[in-house]
């Protein structure tokens, strides 16, 4: 996944959950967009460097968006949650995703199940079962160990009991948790935050529901992030 061209500054704060005032090199303060209603902790503290991008629209209030935080250490964590669909999408289509790879049709943002949800992507294929798959974003990152969520989500909750409803009428049901974080090595949800998401998944999975946490990998040119991709499946620990 491509990222248009980045412009870095350092962060003031993030406020209204929406927005955040930056720094620019030569001293001038901005407002941005902020596409990411979790708590992104860690994901951006006071002085930290942002990599924000810019919009031509003319129907935005802030045309500017925080698209990417770089740490003091160098870790880059791509904090606009819109990005992870583009970026499994990509992962689907070229054949990334080793469990998925024998899908040749994919359906983004289809409606499914009795809660009123829609499903991120819906696969087909020839004499296979339609594989719905459910994307959750990893920013979250602890002693290099990526989890998943970062806050109380309810939403996902739901998310998994609409996968197992799925599992039970006879077809695949996948979570496909995406790193966002070039930090992690390995993956757990985070039980101490969410009991009850973890609860949930954890059941679902003893029922048939799958789950998969993808590394992410970012590339550089010029010392300017340019790209981010799935790399590999990585090992889930309890």
């Amino acid at each position: 996944m491509q990222f248009s061209t980045l412009k870095s500054a350092k962060l003031i704060r993030r406020y209204k959950r929406f927005l955040a005032d930056i720094e620019l090199p030569n001293g001038e303060e901005l407002t941005i967009h902020c596409a990411n209603t979790g708590a992104m902790t860690g994901c951006g503290s006071k002085g930290d460097t942002v990599w924000y991008s810019h919009s031509e629209s003319q129907t935005r209030k802030y045309p500017h968006s925080w698209e990417l935080t770089q740490l003091a250490d160098g870790t880059l964590i791509c904090i606009n949650t819109h990005r992870a669909n583009q970026l499994v999408l990509e992962a689907l289509q070229n054949k990334q995703i080793k469990e998925l790879a024998m899908y040749d049709h994919i359906f983004p943002e289809v409606k499914y199940g009795e809660e009123n949800s829609r499903i991120d992507f819906l696969l087909k294929g020839d004499s296979l079962p339609d594989c719905y798959v459910e994307v959750k974003s990893i920013t979250l990152v602890k002693n290099r160990i990526g989890m998943f969520p970062d806050a109380v989500t309810t939403r996902g909750q739901k998310h998994v009991r609409e996968l197992l409803a799925m599992k039970q009428q006879g077809h695949r049901a996948v979570v496909l948790f995406a790193g966002l974080h070039n930090g992690f090595d390995c993956f757990k949800t985070a039980e101490y935050i969410d009991p009850e998401y973890d609860l949930l998944l954890k059941e679902a999975m003893k029922q048939g529901v799958e789950a998969y946490a993808y590394a992410g990998k970012f590339e550089i040119s010029q010392q300017i992030p340019t790209a981010l991709s799935l790399t590999q499946a990585v090992t889930w620990v309890k």
